[in-house]
């Protein structure tokens, strides 16, 4: 299958192409070491792409973007991938906390957060997780209370990608506790630096020095009432737009790793050679699928039941065949660490990092935008019509 476009788009293709053949950098030698740390290299890169509009295209100019449409972002991040370019190396900053700061702060909060953060001279994370509210965002018990023009905060999170390396912390936090759950909660943007604020980084299952994952403590944080995105208890929505900005093409970034699945693993067996195939028909699938959802997006009609679809069949698709690659491989898969594939000079490392680290980071991707199960449930209420429980 293969998506054509009208000469609006296709223009707008070749004028980005054109910049990525002029302007990328040379091969780097420094690699992220979580996602919100930010080689120097890459903070440039970031930053001339922000210049030049071509960082979120379809914001505004003065705050990355051209304006452009939902196919002209789709070749965008299409001529992205083709290349191995990693879009930012702070992906929860750029793509979920300055696109809410955009969508729900102030001019003030636009101009003082969003684009520094945009401009890769901030980092963000991304503050919502807490011990017995993963993905129950309503269930968060972090709380804040109003002293005059000041929030004090305490509480805990957990799971929170690159906080230890983040200057400020998108952090969702209940602000009225006899509110029913949803309605009670507030958005505040916290600088990392403030005092009561601890961040404790802990290793995943990859290895003992992959720290991205953090709790955070509050102890006492006095944060001012100006940090707050949005009205008082109205978190909700910030929440849901925030998700939105992650979901909209995040099928892509699935069809990414398939691709790469397909690439790097070489089938030996009749089973081998029946799990690889399978996975070449998601990865046409998803793309047939997801090409259906643009379309439909294009012509002004989202469809978020569709967009669950996406997520529960690439995220899932891309652990099942990965499992496939590490089981046939035997003992030889489980060296740590190790390389699959050729790693690419502008994307992060464990892209081809060995089929074991390969294999258990896909559990992330099963989680993150909304885990599969809170995904079957609106695929169950909204496309099957099913009654709730």
């Amino acid at each position: 299958m293969q998506l054509s476009f009208g000469p609006e788009v296709e223009t707008f293709r070749a004028e980005f192409a054109a910049f990525l053949d002029a302007n990328l950098p040379q091969a780097p030698e420094q690699r992220s070491k979580s996602s919100a740390d930010v080689p120097e290299w890459a903070r440039r890169w970031q930053r001339l792409l922000f210049d030049n509009g071509w960082l979120l295209p379809a914001n505004p100019p003065e705050f990355g973007g051209r304006n452009a449409s939902v196919l002209q972002q789709y070749v965008h991040l299409e001529e992205l991938s083709k290349r191995r370019i990693y879009h930012s190396f702070n992906p929860q900053g750029v793509g979920i906390i300055a696109a809410s700061l955009l969508s729900f702060g102030t001019e003030e909060q636009k101009h003082r957060w969003a684009v520094p953060i945009l401009r890769a001279e901030l980092t963000a994370s991304l503050g919502m997780s807490e011990p017995g509210a993963g993905s129950d965002l309503a269930g968060l018990r972090t709380r804040a209370v109003r002293e005059g023009d000041e929030y004090v905060v305490d509480g805990q999170k957990v799971w929170t990608s690159g906080a230890h390396d983040a200057d400020v912390l998108l952090t969702f936090v209940r602000t009225d506790p006899t509110a029913p759950k949803h309605k009670g909660i507030s958005v505040l943007l916290i600088p990392t630096d403030t005092p009561g604020v601890t961040r404790r980084p802990f290793p995943s299952i990859c290895a003992p020095d992959d720290l991205d994952f953090n709790e955070v403590y509050f102890e006492g944080v006095r944060v001012p009432a100006a940090n707050r995105i949005g009205p008082e208890n109205g978190g909700w929505t910030v929440a849901n737009g925030s998700l939105g900005h992650e979901r909209n093409l995040l099928w892509l970034s699935h069809a990414d790793r398939l691709a790469d699945l397909i690439r790097d693993f070489t089938p030996h067996t009749e089973h081998d050679r029946d799990a690889y195939a399978t996975s070449v028909m998601d990865l046409h699938a998803l793309k047939l699928l997801g090409s259906a959802a643009l379309a439909r997006a294009a012509r002004g009609e989202p469809d978020v039941a569709a967009l669950s679809v996406l997520k529960v069949l690439g995220s899932e698709a891309v652990q099942a065949g990965t499992e496939q690659a590490l089981s046939s491989m035997g003992a030889d898969g489980l060296i740590h660490p190790a390389l699959s594939a050729p790693p690419g000079a502008h994307t992060i490392g464990h892209f081809a990092s060995g089929w074991f680290e390969r294999y258990t980071r896909t559990f992330a991707h099963t989680i993150a935008g909304g885990t599969s199960e809170i995904q079957r449930t609106i695929i169950a209420q909204r496309v099957l019509g099913l009654p709730r429980s």
